[in-house]
């Protein structure tokens, strides 16, 4: 057996669970953090930012999380986070008590997720098994996701990276391989991307490229707000004043926003600040 495997499961309560229960069934993969990395500073200082980012969004809610994997694996917590940073209305039990109801509530829950995000399901690094079974880094990278697309100014540690294992049964017997895998992004390759930024890259290309892509926004940029009966013909001119900016944003993430609190038609540079 490779000796990786067993380093993996130094820890006598994982290995019980691992050979008492059906944890990994014929076939089937399953990737683990190894005991190596899971008490890393980096590893701990992202579950810390991610714990207290959590207890204080829902904090006028009286809920509290001790544990990541522990308190969202029944997706109550996802649930109410959901609904207080995107305003997302979810068709499911707000609490559910048996196995069976916390899968249904997981998978759609996981859907809205998806779908908020534009991922594919061959790009989710997570899924409704890995949550209800508790698994930590399932759980990290889901709120990673969360965290970035519905509050990007949320600091999170970069570089959080840790050792994996991936385990598979097969009818040969027991395959295992090993990986890095990172949780945050990877500074320098963040940096090394930026040096060639996309718009620096598009706004080299020749003019009628440009065109292309300003004619492809426009059309966007139509689609969305014609449903409130504007119609957008100059992207320049008309994103000028910020409204179509404010009422685009709107449309996309389905926020309601109080007309009380800009001006829908304004005449001077104030009312447009």
């Amino acid at each position: 057996m490779d000796p990786d495997f067993l380093n993996a499961f130094t820890q006598p309560s994982t290995l019980d669970r691992f050979l008492t229960e059906d944890v990994i069934a014929k076939g089937e993969k399953r990737k683990l953090i190894k005991p190596t990395s899971s008490n890393s500073p980096k590893l701990e200082e992202l579950k810390l930012v991610l714990t207290e980012w959590i207890n204080r969004t829902l904090k006028e809610e009286h809920i509290v999380v001790k544990s990541l994997e522990e308190d969202l694996y029944d997706g109550l917590v996802l649930h109410h986070l959901l609904e207080n940073l995107g305003s997302l209305k979810l068709d499911v039990e707000k609490i559910a008590l048996t196995e069976k109801k916390q899968r249904k509530k997981l998978s759609v829950i996981l859907e809205v997720v998806a779908k908020c995000l534009q991922l594919e399901e061959s790009q989710l690094k997570w899924s409704v098994e890995s949550i209800l079974a508790k698994d930590l880094l399932s759980t990290l990278h889901l709120l990673v996701a969360i965290a970035k697309h519905f509050e990007p100014t949320l600091v999170l540690p970069p570089n959080v990276q840790v050792e994996t294992i991936t385990i598979e049964i097969t009818c040969g017997g027991l395959n295992t391989s090993n990986a890095v895998e990172y949780i945050t992004e990877n500074k320098e390759n963040i940096e090394a991307q930026s040096k060639d930024d996309a718009f620096d890259e598009l706004f080299s290309c020749d003019p009628d490229k440009l065109v292309a892509v300003k004619k492809a926004l426009l059309q966007f940029v139509d689609q969305h707000v014609g449903k409130l009966g504007l119609n957008v013909k100059d992207i320049e001119s008309q994103f000028s004043d910020g409204v179509i900016l404010l009422l685009l944003i709107g449309q996309l993430e389905g926020y309601f926003l109080n007309l009380r609190n800009f001006f829908l038609s304004p005449v001077s540079t104030m009312e447009m600040v």
